[in-house]
């Protein structure tokens, strides 16, 4: 009898994975599998290197020993435009020159392609379109052509998740993604999610309101003095 073929790859996999930056390790031996349109949120106190196992994934922190997996390439190996997407920890968006909504929302398609392919007819017209797309999945396509300083820190939030959309990402990290905003726009950003995971989206997110987003978690894992393990669904409902 034939083996069955072997599923997708994970999108994001820890093997024994200890990571942080120049001084030494944050968090070790990590053994963590996120598959394909799978949310995982990570859970637990400041300080506890939740962060630091997103930022090993964006290349931004150090592996020190064991192995990490980004969308079937070693993490330090992930190739220009494989899909990853990423919308930081920060209240607010901060440019060095005046840009509209649509103008930072473009950045998500930068990833993948020359500068000279860029300004091919084409090329144009599918980012102008998937910007726009991005704008609509968080209800902000109105603002496109609004300054971005003009827009509350809650609607500038929305507008980094657009950019993470614009690249159509099959990993997308999250790092606080309901802070600093009310009810209504936190239930926006987990339709959003949903929207992403049903199309098969992977989706690993860190936050300390996993209450507001619990609808769309399929597991959650604390992290605390360095070491990570997996909750069961009341212990996530309740705070972890």
């Amino acid at each position: 009898m034939l083996a069955p073929p072997p599923g997708p790859p994970p999108a994001l996999a820890y093997r024994g994975c200890c990571a942080g930056y120049a001084d030494g390790p944050v968090v070790r031996d990590v053994d963590l599998e996120v598959a394909p349109g799978e949310c995982v949120a990570l859970l637990g106190p400041n300080g506890a290197g939740k962060t630091t196992l997103v930022r090993a994934a964006l290349g931004l922190a150090r592996v020190h020993s064991g192995h990490l997996d980004v969308l079937g390439h070693p993490h330090d190996r992930l190739p220009a435009g494989a899909g990853l997407g990423y919308v930081p920890q920060r209240h607010t968006v901060a440019t060095a020159v005046p840009a509209t909504v649509a103008e930072v929302v473009a950045g998500g398609r930068l990833g993948g392609t020359g500068p000279l392919r860029r300004l091919l007819p084409a090329r144009r017209r599918r980012d102008r379109a998937a910007v726009l797309d991005a704008l609509d999945r968080v209800g902000l396509r109105g603002r496109a052509r609004t300054p971005l300083a003009e827009l509350s820190g809650g609607q500038q939030r929305r507008v980094l998740l657009a950019r993470a959309l614009a690249g159509a990402p099959r990993l997308l990290l999250l790092d606080e993604p309901t802070a600093g905003v009310d009810t209504a726009a936190a239930r926006s950003v987990a339709a959003v999610l949903r929207e992403s995971l049903d199309a098969g989206t992977a989706v690993v997110l860190v936050t300390h309101e996993a209450e507001a987003l619990a609808g769309v978690l399929d597991r959650a894992v604390r992290v605390e003095g360095g070491c990570a393990c997996e909750l069961r669904r009341r212990e996530v409902v309740a705070g972890g």
